[in-house]
């Protein structure tokens, strides 16, 4: 995957969301949905992102009858693993969490699928809530191919978010709860090093 050849963190976006500096709410908080494989391995970075205030792992892109791990397995529902960050503008910018998700989440260029992982629902992908957040992450795609920071073009989707379904409670923090999965120990805990190494003033610990 991408991250394990990084040396170093990928530019930051040239477009941003920045918090105004007057006239913003402490506390106040803005939604980001992404999806790049496993949402485990995807839960266990953002969640140590400072300003990231709450995740929780779930899907999307499908309906409600079949918002569920074993029907989304098929990958036939529509759907994808996705998380949503419940984030502080004020502390970390939208696209700042971008730019992790691109640099140490996920590979961008892998289609449907993330390693072994693969299928649809194993899709990379942003969701954005607002118009403005959509042409942030067009902007940096855009702005990352151009610059050929990768083997392969971007893949990844940038579609609007219709609804989040939370996943069932045994998926959540499951990285965090099962520390010595061996699926854990390849795949996700390399990802927590590589946050932590490429954004050391961004990453915190997190304990539930």
């Amino acid at each position: 995957m991408a991250f394990a050849t990084r040396h170093e963190p990928i530019p930051a976006p040239v477009r941003d969301i920045v918090a105004p500096e007057s006239g913003w709410d402490a506390g106040q908080t803005d939604t980001a949905i992404f999806a790049g494989g496993c949402f485990w391995g995807v839960q266990s970075v953002f969640q140590r992102v400072k300003g990231v205030v709450h995740t929780t792992v779930g899907y999307t892109g499908g309906t409600a009858q079949t918002a569920n791990y074993r029907d989304v397995c098929t990958h036939e529902t529509g759907h994808a693993e996705a998380i949503e960050v419940i984030y502080d503008p004020a502390k970390v910018s939208y696209g700042t969490l971008l730019r992790i998700f691109f640099s140490v989440v996920h590979d961008p260029t892998q289609l449907n699928r993330q390693g072994a992982d693969i299928g649809p629902s194993y899709r990379s992908a942003i969701f954005f809530t607002s118009e403005e957040q959509r042409q942030v992450a067009l902007d940096y795609i855009r702005q990352l191919d151009a610059a050929h920071l990768f083997p392969k073009p971007i893949v990844t989707q940038v579609a609007p978010l219709e609804v989040f379904y939370a996943g069932e409670d045994y998926h959540q923090n499951y990285a965090l709860k099962n520390p010595h999965n061996p699926y854990i120990q390849v795949c996700d805990i390399p990802k927590i090093g590589e946050l932590e190494r490429q954004f050391p003033a961004l990453f915190q610990d997190f304990r539930l």
